[in-house]
């Protein structure tokens, strides 16, 4: 076991996502299938200040959790180019990196909103190929309000929550870092609301952005009760199955104790770097990693 990193080899359950945007023609249920839980993870050991890294085996995937203790802080990190996840951690130095936000591949620009050190620093609005697409106008007021993950000052304490981007914040707090992403897994499934997903009048799926309902791999963010961040990452495993849809990723972070739940850019974007080592989720056809810069992450660091 390297010094500094715990290690957990833990049995769970799970499912998948992609950054990729493609509308589907497919038969959906009336109301989405309930979200079957799994177990609570017991833990034998004491509460750490470490930050601890587990491995998950599901049936489908690989999952790495990283839980982060009270003496760390989760940040937002942004670049005007699209860099790996790998050049943010030697760039800020920080000993775990996420990919996070959305983005547009074409032009490199942001579809999610980006907040740092209490500043816009990106906003999908700005980016033409998304405002100006015709086959968006009828989602434009959902995509440009879908939720995000959010660190406050509360009096000089870090606080975090996940909610839509014009939803209230608390009143003796003022917001760091923001970053939009989507759609909340918990305590309920947004996709339809934020336009993830769209269906007919006979209830036909005609929309899937983010292919929810296939296995793929996935990043997101979970809040326990206390507070506690999670940071998740389903990775791909070439022998044996391709991820997780977003259901089943929900159920698997239920099933740890997650209360509050945002999926993040997923599929090929789908990397994590925990104290120098990178893991990544999309495996190649000949199943190698696939390695995909990307334009924001979440960034962990000892508070200063």
């Amino acid at each position: 076991m390297r010094q500094g990193k715990e290690i957990a080899i833990l049995l769970g359950v799970g499912w998948l996502l992609t950054g990729c945007t493609r509308p589907v023609v497919q038969a959906a249920p009336d109301v989405p299938p309930p979200i079957q839980s799994v177990p609570v993870t017991e833990s034998a050991e004491p509460a750490s200040t470490a930050l601890l890294l587990e491995t998950h085996e599901t049936d489908h995937a690989t999952v790495f959790v990283v839980t982060v203790p009270t003496t760390y802080t989760v940040s937002v990190v942004a670049s005007e180019t699209l860099q790996t996840v790998a050049a943010f951690a030697q760039e800020t130095s920080a000993d775990v990196v996420l990919n996070a936000g959305f983005f547009d591949p074409v032009n490199g620009q942001t579809t999610s909103h980006i907040v740092v050190d209490g500043a816009v620093v990106a906003a999908p609005a700005d980016n033409a190929r998304l405002v100006e697409n015709p086959d968006l106008t009828e989602y434009l007021d959902q995509i440009l309000n879908r939720s995000e993950f959010r660190r406050y000052d509360c009096d000089n304490k870090p606080r975090y929550e996940i909610a839509p981007r014009n939803g209230d914040f608390p009143g003796d707090c003022t917001v760091i870092d923001a970053i939009g992403a989507g759609p909340q897994l918990l305590p309920t499934d947004t996709s339809l609301s934020e336009a993830f997903t769209d269906v007919d009048a006979n209830g036909q799926l005609v929309r899937d952005a983010i292919g929810s309902l296939q296995r793929n791999a996935r990043s997101a963010v979970g809040l326990r009760a206390d507070g506690t961040v999670l940071l998740y990452m389903v990775a791909q495993r070439a022998a044996t199955g391709p991820g997780m849809t977003l259901a089943e990723l929900a159920a698997f972070m239920q099933g740890q104790g997650i209360e509050q739940a945002l999926n993040l850019d997923g599929g090929s974007s789908s990397s994590l770097v925990f104290e120098g080592e990178a893991f990544y989720g999309r495996l190649s056809a000949e199943g190698q990693p696939v390695i995909r810069p990307v334009k924001s992450v979440l960034i962990v660091q000892p508070h200063k």
